[in-house]
């Protein structure tokens, strides 16, 4: 019986939409609204998006006033990388073939 919980457990959390693949699609998610938001395609401008952060400080990069778009980049940024290893390490964690 202690063999098979690894196993129920990695079938219980990607059920629920917690397994590595799904963390990892959330990821991709993020990124893609923060695109189409930058672009103008995405979220309209009365909801909060990191990318419509980064469009609005777009304009003043270069006028000295770079932190407009440069902090809500790097919480974009930290956001992604951050999600990206917590779903490798539920992969690595979760897999039982990886055990050794």
């Amino acid at each position: 019986m202690p063999g098979y919980l690894p196993l129920v457990l990695v079938a219980v959390l990607f059920g629920c939409g917690f397994g590595a693949m799904n963390v990892a699609l959330n990821a991709h998610a993020i990124a893609l609204e923060a695109t189409l938001s930058f672009l103008g395609l995405g979220l309209p401008i009365t909801e909060p998006s990191l990318g419509l952060l980064i469009a609005n400080g777009y304009q003043y990069l270069l006028s000295g006033k770079y932190w407009i778009s440069f902090f809500p980049g790097v919480a974009l940024l930290l956001t992604i990388v951050s999600i990206n290893l917590v779903a490798d390490q539920l992969r690595d964690v979760l897999n039982p073939r990886f055990q050794q």
